[in-house]
């Protein structure tokens, strides 16, 4: 049997989860990895409905997410969550419930994120019409030790997606393509000393 895992893309609106859990699940089907999506706004419509944003909602939310990336991770699938998932305490809960959890931190400055505002969201949490919106008037507590990093801002989707891969291929959780990859020496350092910084390898 496969050995499964959780992706857990966590970031700011705006910040690339969803592109990036997209571009990532192509991949690991072409490898033959079988995988599941849970988005964030998929899973406010059809698990979570009747929530509201307060932060109590939000952990429910949360927790609920990581209760169907556990059951599909104990599987042997691949299971890719892409939610804000603005509160550290939670995000910890769920990781601690699922093995082979791998964060994904979409690193992106808020004032980047307000510059390219695709959904207009944050011109309306600034003008005040949406209230408790993270990043403007509630908070997003950053992870700490990440496993992986991607400066969405600064990197393309090609550049985050083989960050993403290259990390899983290290930690043994997906097989590795027999032409490896394009990264150069020193990227490749710097994803090993983080894994090695955080006791994988």
């Amino acid at each position: 049997m496969k050995k499964g895992f959780t992706l857990w893309f966590t970031g700011m609106s705006g910040a690339g989860k969803s592109t990036l859990a997209e571009a990532v699940e192509k991949e690991l089907l072409e490898r033959g990895v079988g995988t599941e999506i849970l988005d964030g706004d998929v899973i406010r419509t059809n698990l979570s409905k009747g929530l509201g944003f307060s932060k109590e909602d939000r952990d429910i939310n949360i927790r609920r997410v990581g209760f169907v990336c556990r059951l599909l991770s104990r599987h042997g699938a691949c299971a890719i969550a892409a939610c804000i998932s603005p509160y550290a305490a939670v995000r910890d809960e769920v990781r601690e419930s699922i093995d082979n959890f791998v964060e994904v931190f979409c690193e992106a400055p808020v004032e980047k994120l307000i510059e390219r505002d695709v959904k207009g969201l944050y011109k309306k949490a600034l003008a005040g019409e949406i209230k408790g919106f993270t990043g403007i008037d509630d908070p997003y507590e950053a992870p700490e030790k990440a496993e992986i990093v991607v400066k969405t801002t600064e990197e393309t989707v090609e550049e985050s997606v083989g960050k993403i891969l290259r990390t899983l291929e290290l930690m043994g959780l997906i097989p590795a393509t027999d032409g490896g990859t394009d990264y150069s020496e020193e990227e490749e350092e710097e994803i090993k000393k983080r894994l090695s910084d955080l006791g994988y390898i």
